[in-house]
Order: structure tokens, then C-alpha cells, then sequence
């Protein structure tokens, strides 16, 4: 049945396909130790959420950004008198996070052995460079038909990727481990979106799940291609 066909499947990348926010967190936690002396630890986290929210639309997502709100959130903590060698320690840690090799998630070459052969589109998001690094280094870029690496996700930009590679959006199933970047613009758009959790997501990208026949949960990347068959059959 024509209408019921997928002839395409969208993945995110970061904690869809292989580790990401365990880094930032890993980072967090020696910036709040870093800052011990001048608040607590948990207001120091929360004022550097505050302040990378702030950011997003001049620096958009990514490490480049993150560092640049940990020297932020440093200074205003410090009300100025942070001094260079904790900086210089911020920026490490920045450094070190773009260093770090790429691990995939369990079950995710499996899971794309299974469904070779169809359209598999990588969609991403963040500092162009360090995404460009990682698909790299994952050793995953040529099991894909395009690499969409966007500023932002949004059913706009979904509907761009879309028009670009060909698709109607009815027959594309997006997958990713984020509800807010990776299920409901695509679900907008009139596609499936399939959400993964990860046991750490950043708070920015929290968002209820919408009680919708398109919004669809796995718990794990191993069960995609037999959901893939189940949306054909008409039976998820």
C-alpha cells in the first residue's frame, strides 16, 4: 500500500548515535567545582542554564557555545574577579570536550545493518566544525544518503531537508532522543517522529510527549527497523 510507505528515515546524531551530553555534564560538574569557593553548586549550574538559554540565538548549539557561557556565567558569578588561570582552565575544558573521541551507543550498527538499503538521512544540529568531526570520526557518514547539519530544528527547517531530498513529509519517520528537536516539529509537519530516550538529555530540550498516532517511543535504537515495518504494515 503506497500510502502507508517510509521512504525515508531521518537519525539524530548526538545521544541518538552516540554519546554527547555525558561530556557536558562530565564538564559542568568540574565548572561548578571550579566556582565552589564563590556559590553553590547547584545555583552556579542553574545560572549557567540561564545564561546558555540566553545564548542560544547569538551562539547557537554546540561546545563553542557552552565554553563561551561557562566564562560568562563565570565573570558575573565572581562579579568580575575571576582570574585568568580560571579561565584559561574553562577554555581546557571546552578544548578538551571538541578532542574527544566519538562513541557510538550500543545497538546502533546493528540497527543500521538493518535497515541498509533504504534512505537514511543524518540530521544534526550545532557548531558546524565539531558535527563535521564527529560524523568523522563515527565512521558511520557513508551509510547515509545526505548529512543535514542545521542551525536549528524546527518544522521549517525539517520542511526544507524535506523539499530538498524529494520527500513527502506523511512518508518520513525522524528518530532522535530529543522530544522538542527531534518528534514534534516533524509530527507538525505531518511525519513520524520516534523518540529514544537517553538517560541525559539537556533541560533545554525537554518537551511532553503529545498524545498524537505519529509520536512513537522505543526504548532503544534496536527496536527502529522492526517499528519501521510496523508503520508500513499500518499496524503501529
Amino acid at each position: 500500500m503506497r500510502d502507508a510507505m517510509i521512504e525515508a528515515i531521518g537519525l539524530d546524531a548526538d545521544d541518538t548515535l552516540w554519546e554527547n551530553e555525558t561530556f557536558f555534564r562530565v564538564t559542568e560538574a568540574e565548572f561548578v567545582s571550579l566556582l565552589g569557593d564563590h556559590a553553590e553548586g547547584a545555583d552556579i549550574a542553574s545560572r549557567l542554564l540561564d545564561v546558555e538559554r540566553a545564548n542560544l540565538a547569538r551562539y547557537g548549539f554546540g561546545i563553542k557555545g557552552f565554553m563561551l557561557s561557562m566564562v560568562q556565567t563565570a565573570i558575573e558569578l565572581t562579579d568580575g574577579r575571576i582570574d585568568g588561570r580560571a579561565i584559561g582552565r574553562i577554555l581546557e575544558l571546552g578544548q578538551e570536550m571538541l578532542a574527544h573521541p566519538v562513541d557510538l551507543l550500543p545497538g546502533v550498527p546493528q540497527a543500521l545493518d538493518a535497515l541498509e538499503g533504504r534512505r537514511l538521512i543524518l540530521i544534526t544540529k550545532g557548531d558546524l566544525i565539531d558535527q563535521e568531526r564527529k560524523i568523522a570520526a563515527s565512521g558511520l557518514a557513508e551509510r547515509f544518503e545526505a548529512i543535514e547539519i542545521l542551525a536549528d530544528k524546527s518544522p521549517e527547517t525539517y520542511a526544507r531537508v524535506l523539499f530538498r531530498a524529494g520527500i513527502a513529509p506523511e512518508h518520513f519517520v525522524m528518530v532522535g532522543n530529543s522530544m522538542k528537536s527531534d518528534v514534534l516539529p516533524v509530527v507538525t509537519l505531518g511525519g513520524h517522529g520516534v523518540f529514544i530516550p537517553h538517560a541525559l538529555t539537556w533541560a533545554i530540550e525537554h518537551a511532553d510527549a503529545p498524545d498524537h498516532p505519529r509520536a512513537h517511543r522505543l526504548e532503544t535504537i534496536a527496536g527502529l527497523p522492526a517499528l519501521v515495518a510496523r508503520l508500513e504494515a499500518g499496524h503501529a
